[in-house]
């Protein structure tokens, strides 16, 4: 899997990046938490700090295109996020998971 970043515009305002990238796969596509992970180390982050939003992919097409914020720590994707972006990208904040079973 490659991944080349097309667009990044910086947000100051909400601490994070906004980065628009064009994945090349020889198999299918990769699942929203591989990407997470590659692109996370392509831009030297954790992966905590990255959202996938976006993944794009044209039927029978090997490439794919997609739409990432990239915060400036994991409190700063936790304060800002959806709770259903943040399931989906497997980022929990501390005792999150305990507090809705208990309500």
């Amino acid at each position: 899997m490659e991944i080349e970043i097309t667009a990044e515009e910086e947000n100051p305002m909400l601490h994070r990046t906004d980065v628009r990238f064009e994945l090349i796969h020889d198999q299918e596509t990769p699942s929203r938490l591989s990407v997470r992970d590659s692109l996370a180390a392509r831009l030297n982050k954790d992966a905590g700090e990255v959202v996938i939003h976006e993944l794009d992919t044209k039927f029978g097409m090997r490439r794919t295109l997609g739409y990432a914020k990239v915060y400036e720590s994991s409190a700063d994707a936790l304060e800002v996020e959806q709770a259903y972006m943040l399931e989906r990208n497997k980022i929990a904040g501390d005792g999150d998971d305990v507090e809705a079973e208990e309500a």
